[in-house]
């Protein structure tokens, strides 16, 4: 595996002292846990360019408002920078990506002005690679190669409505697709059975009856030359699963067919809210069942016997909800009993505000508690949250430390490691968010708000490092040690294997100071820093490094 030199030098320095634990690997041996993960989400169009040839397709142009044109990224830059270890680097052990699908040929303005699907959510055809974004053989590579460096991807997936209707996009049947009315959310009915703004053909989940396949779809597949192929495969997906030919059942198997034939570990499902539940429980089957298939089919690629993973976007659900999210007009939803393993918890960029302990221990009682068994995935910035935790930079190396130590999955947004800000001149909406990967800024170490991006990118790093080699850090069992220094603990045990670890954090700069870890580590046992690279020996119930940081990763 080559390496940039930054992987390499914090390689080397992670290494120093501590022999016995491999750099970029789990700590003592310890698995991989989902709730623990380290997910780093992207923009395929706007991380890394690595052919500039397929930056236009289907007759695109540079037309759009600010931000809002496709910019070169592909699935291609995506695998180099797996190639180069950067991801490795940051301690990511998975890849969150947009969705790969074909999208919308045409623009459209949906008030914000001229716009293109580069983001992914536009959908033409389920079942092809947007040729801006690569081709087949690139998603293949992708996968493969996050899997060869112990990476697993999940795939965005959207089951809630195709891309807008333009000239060149027409909408799919009534039978298939509603334009209106459009929601409110006032209450179940108007989040569910309607469109999600004006012109976004909502996909008709709640249709039971059988329809045929859209007169524009068979049209594409029949001059693209794979019409009786498709034809052949969803009359054996039918018949095998005995699903009535709904429209929602041939979404299902245009998901699922991504993950039986490339190895997708996982989905993030899109605009979840807006569909039945229920309709996510048989996504999870039909596509736990394509999982099994590939590992069968690829065992020198699987990572693990993981099972197949899913993850939700319901829109302003919070970790302080628990299981039951107020769907308004005194209904409630329970996503975790429909598929879901986990939902992304929106609330984080407003409980970061909290202290560290408030923070930290409220995530660990709602994890250990209401949620037991399942998790959220924490994030400090996205790509359509307007509002968040740290828009212009001025409070990163706190962000990183925050998100990264909080009990829960962690979300890494493109460019939160290397203060990509969030705020861009003339951008309107969330494209102001979606700026291209700052590649820039991370070679030069431009100065920020008082500190340099290389900086901020290694602080990520160490985080990173510390989570992916300690599941205990994401979901274990929080305890506070000592408010002064502040000090906790994190225990981790299921089915055998035990991890533990102790952070300490707001040392006095520049003075190495004795750290609180009894009950965790016993005298005598030899421990590590994972923020230094440093060892030392525990004595006393303490232990001290040779270190003037701010802080401390404590674990074997």
């Amino acid at each position: 595996m080559k390496r940039s030199a930054l992987a390499a030098a914090l390689a080397l320095a992670l290494a120093s002292g501590a022999a016995s634990t491999p750099a970029f690997a789990h700590g003592a041996n310890q698995p991989f846990v989902w709730e623990g993960a380290t997910v780093y989400f992207l923009l395929t169009d706007r991380f890394s360019n690595a052919n500039p040839a397929n930056d236009l397709a289907y007759g695109r142009k540079r037309d759009g408002a600010v931000l809002r044109s496709y910019m070169g990224g592909d699935l291609a830059g995506v695998t180099a920078k797996i190639k180069e270890g950067y991801f490795t680097t940051l301690g990511v052990d998975v890849i969150w990506i947009s969705p790969p699908v074909e999208q919308n040929h045409a623009s459209t303005d949906e008030g914000t002005g001229t716009s293109y699907g580069f983001h992914g959510y536009w959908a033409k055809d389920f079942t092809s690679v947007d040729a801006n974004l690569g081709t087949e053989a690139d998603v293949k590579e992708l996968v493969d190669t996050a899997h060869a460096h112990g990476i697993r991807v999940l795939l965005d997936v959207v089951m809630n409505h195709t891309g807008p209707v333009t000239q060149a996009d027409p909408a799919w049947p009534k039978e298939w697709v509603r334009l209106d009315p459009v929601c409110t959310h006032q209450d179940t009915a108007t989040t569910v059975d309607c469109a999600l703004v004006k012109n976004l053909p909502d996909i008709r989940t709640d249709n039971n009856k059988a329809v045929q396949l859209p007169p524009t779809l068979v049209a594409k597949w029949k001059q693209e030359g794979r019409y009786e192929r498709e034809v052949k495969e969803l009359d054996a997906f039918f018949k095998r699963t005995g699903f009535p030919r709904a429209p929602r059942y041939y979404v299902m198997k245009w998901h699922a067919d991504w993950v039986r034939k490339y190895g997708f570990d996982g989905f993030r499902g899109d605009t979840v809210k807006h569909t039945e539940p229920g309709v996510w429980k048989d996504l999870k089957k039909v596509a736990s069942e394509a999982y099994e298939d590939w590992k069968r089919a690829n065992p020198a690629k699987r990572l693990g016997d993981d099972k197949f993973f899913m993850t939700a976007e319901v829109f302003n659900y919070s970790v302080n909800h628990g299981r039951m999210f107020d769907m308004n007009g005194g209904k409630y939803a329970d996503f975790f009993a429909n598929g879901f393993d986990s939902l992304i918890n929106f609330s984080m960029v407003r409980d970061a505000k909290q202290s560290y302990e408030q923070l930290f221990s409220g995530y660990s009682k709602a994890l250990n508690g209401p949620l037991k068994g399942y998790s959220v995935l924490n994030y400090i910035s996205s790509h359509d949250d307007g509002n968040p935790f740290d828009p212009l930079r001025t409070r990163a190396f706190e962000s990183a430390t925050k998100l990264m130590l909080a009990p829960g999955a962690a979300q890494i947004y493109y460019g939160d490691e290397t203060a990509r800000v969030l705020k861009v001149d003339g951008a309107v909406g969330d494209a102001t968010l979606r700026s291209f990967m700052n590649w820039g800024d991370l070679a030069d170490n431009a100065q920020r708000a008082g500190y340099r991006v290389s900086d901020l990118h290694l602080h990520w790093s160490r985080l990173g490092q510390f989570r992916r080699a300690h599941p205990a850090v994401g979901a274990g069992v929080h305890e506070q040690l000592e408010s002064s220094p502040y000090t906790f603990a994190r225990k981790f045990e299921r089915a055998g294997v035990r991890d533990s670890v102790v952070v300490a954090l707001d040392l006095p700069p520049g003075k190495p100071t004795p750290v609180s870890v009894a009950g965790v580590f016993l005298d005598g046992q030899t421990v590590r820093d994972y923020y230094s690279g440093k060892t030392a020996l525990v004595a006393n119930g303490k232990v001290q490094f040779d270190t003037g940081n701010s802080m401390v990763l404590i674990g074997f």
